[in-house]
């Protein structure tokens, strides 16, 4: 089940709505674990059982690093080292047990062994954002910054709340322990600060997104040798909008599914596209993951305290382990380590600070060059082999024409290419323009009225593409 799904918007949310106002206190959280549960369940079927066993571990092994982290240090490390342990194991089996064992085979038939190990698991879904969001758990609650869980029901709750269950954000414990422990009974204000920003994210999914994908989709389908300047482009431009629209909206949708349950989420987004740098656009892109790479891998490795060259291996080693987070594939280890090193470019040249820019016309160029950049990893993370990324990237920067393919071109209608121009307009959009916060947190009547235009315009458009579009899953689902 997905959030544009009409089941889960006519049906499940609505139910659900109804069921968590009618009860009060603790009641709330048993509730929240049942229809996370049903969520989970209606995608990933059996799959719940491994998500249940890892709450359970997690919350026990809190339990009792909060019990020893004073009188027995010692033991309460080994604890948060052996379930951090667990956790990783869990998420390297399925995550990349199959690939790992099918790189063993090439390596082994090269080196003229006959033999060809076989591994095949299906991927449970969210297993690389409920992971991270145990460890910092376990983590913050070892470290003294976070209480455990009272109750095994509180930390389920966390875990299996649905509006971030399945693609982030990567809400840690103490962004809503306050509102899962001591629920507030403000329905009413909840519902109508967070609906708007529901459909807000829908329609961005749904209007923007899942349009121009026709075009991405497409383009990734030519073969390598049909590749040329205009096509790679328009495929990649296309596949940029599509990403940001698909995961900001939804983002927006989660956020927005929160408040209306009374929860306040972290905002995953602040206008990438409007980025100077590389190392600014990790400032505002997927900023639940970078923020958590940042405490629990980055600084623990020493961060920026330890001199420059040390500094560039801990950014290479962070951006790397970002790259396998999104997958067992080559492309996405490839990605992360063009990024890690343009950061490392960045920081050793001094062009990643913001003071560098003087004029409207730097900053302009700075923002042209930074997503040109950026599309040349969006052209290495979508591909499905480092040999078509290389064939796409060298189509992107040696011109070599612009004709479409056929199969191309039938899918570049006037109302895709509408919704493509729409969604590279961000990257013009002054930085600080952020309607998705508006449209959830600005007060007085010019919040109502945003509020009001985003319910009467957006949400009766979004709902006819919901009820006219076939399944549709977000792009995060998979990772």
């Amino acid at each position: 089940m997905v959030f544009s799904d009409p089941i889960f918007i006519y049906f499940f949310l609505p139910l659900c709505l109804l069921l968590y106002w009618a009860m009060a206190g603790q009641a709330r959280n048993a509730l929240l674990c049942v229809v996370g549960a049903v969520f989970y369940m209606w995608g990933a079927g059996a799959f719940i059982v491994l998500l249940t066993a890892t709450i359970i571990v997690n919350h026990r092994a809190a339990t009792q690093i909060a019990r020893d982290r004073i009188s027995r240090p010692g033991r309460a490390r080994w604890i948060v080292r052996g379930v951090i342990v667990a956790d990783l194991l869990a998420l390297g089996i399925w995550k990349y047990g199959p690939f790992t064992v099918e790189q063993t085979g090439r390596v082994l038939r090269r080196l003229g062994l006959d033999l060809a190990p076989v591994f095949h698991a299906a991927l449970p879904i969210a297993i690389s954002f409920y992971t991270f969001q145990c460890i910092s758990y376990v983590v913050d609650v070892w470290r003294g910054t976070a209480e455990p869980a009272p109750r095994l029901v509180d930390f389920a709750a966390y875990i299996l709340l649905f509006p971030h269950l399945i693609a982030g954000p990567i809400v840690r414990f103490a962004h809503i322990e306050s509102d899962l422990l001591h629920p507030r009974r403000r329905r009413f204000d909840d519902f109508v600060n967070g609906a708007p920003r529901f459909f807000w994210g829908l329609g961005k999914k749904v209007i923007v997104a899942d349009q121009v994908a026709a075009i991405a989709d497409r383009v990734f389908a030519v073969p390598n040798h049909g590749i040329n300047s205009g096509t790679a482009w328009i495929g990649v431009l296309a596949y940029a909008v599509q990403i940001y629209f698909d995961f900001s909206g939804y983002s927006d949708m989660a956020i927005g599914l929160a408040r209306m349950l009374g929860f306040g989420f972290p905002e995953n987004f602040d206008r990438p596209y409007s980025s100077r740098s590389i190392t600014e656009f990790w400032r505002r892109w997927h900023i639940s993951l970078s923020s958590w790479f940042r405490d629990y891998v980055y600084i623990p490795l020493g961060g920026n305290r330890k001199g420059p060259t040390r500094t560039y291996v801990n950014l290479s080693v962070v951006f790397l382990l970002t790259g396998l987070w999104h997958g067992a594939n080559w492309t996405f280890i490839l990605w992360g380590v063009f990024h890690g090193a343009c950061l490392v470019i960045e920081r050793a040249t001094g062009l990643g600070r913001d003071s560098l820019t003087r004029s409207v016309a730097v900053t302009a160029l700075r923002r042209v060059v930074t997503f040109a950049l950026v599309c040349i990893g969006w052209a290495i993370f979508r591909a499905d082999d480092v040999g078509q990324a290389g064939a796409i990237i060298h189509a992107m920067l040696v011109p070599d024409g612009v004709h479409l393919p056929v199969d191309v071109a039938e899918v570049v209608t006037r109302q895709r290419v509408f919704w493509l121009v729409v969604g590279l307009s961000v990257v013009a959009f002054p930085a600080r323009a952020h309607i998705g916060r508006w449209v959830t947190d600005l007060g007085g009547r010019r919040g109502d009225v945003l509020r009001f235009a985003v319910v009467g315009t957006v949400a009766p458009v979004a709902a006819i593409y919901t009820l006219s579009s076939s399944f549709s899953p977000f792009l995060y689902f998979k990772f």
